[in-house]
């Protein structure tokens, strides 16, 4: 008996100028986004695709990447958050593989309100692994959906912003447009 390779997974991207730079948005057939990144950051996007499902033409099958517009309408759904509709990103569908301690993580993520910053010891705790706290910001710094599985609303304990896929000019705009940070609006 042969095995068949496995058929490549089709995303579909689109590409979105934000105030703070163009944003990639990656979704597939289902509607469901896969990962979001930035286009300074493409390369570590597609390296995380890889890592995932695999390269094309790989046992896995891979993955292939089709130009659209408005995939399932997160597009749109993401261009409404950067107009000031915060809450929208709290509904989007979301699909990606990851640990299950990663997964924990960045459910936990989903819960922490907009206009709302918690630290890496309090993630840690949501998750019910209180001495796991490096391990919970590596899980945070992992995570292929930025804003709408929001890592930038983790802070330091002493209240510093602390690391960023996307930078901390990026992670410090965000929590100013979400109002997290005293004297931004709400």
């Amino acid at each position: 008996m042969v095995k068949r390779k496995a058929e490549p997974l089709v995303l579909l991207v689109d590409r979105l100028q934000t105030p703070i730079g163009e944003l990639l948005i990656v979704v597939d057939r289902a509607g469901n986004l896969r990962t979001i990144d930035w286009t300074d950051h493409e390369a570590r996007m597609r390296q995380l695709l890889d890592r995932y499902y695999g390269p094309a033409g790989s046992k896995r099958g891979g993955y292939t990447l089709e130009p659209a517009r408005d995939p399932g309408g997160l597009t749109r759904a993401m261009r409404a958050y950067f107009k000031g509709d915060l809450g929208i990103i709290d509904k989007l569908p979301v699909e990606t593989p990851g640990t299950p301690f990663q997964k924990s993580v960045w459910r936990a993520l989903r819960k922490i309100g907009s206009g709302k910053t918690i630290s890496y010891a309090e993630l840690a705790r949501r998750i019910g692994k209180p001495k796991a706290v490096r391990a919970a910001g590596l899980a945070n710094g992992q995570n292929p959906i930025s804003i709408v599985v929001p890592c930038h609303r983790v802070i330091g304990s002493d209240g510093t912003l602390t690391g960023y896929g996307g930078g901390l000019p990026r992670k410090k705009w965000l929590l100013e447009h979400e109002g997290a940070l005293a004297g931004s609006p709400p």
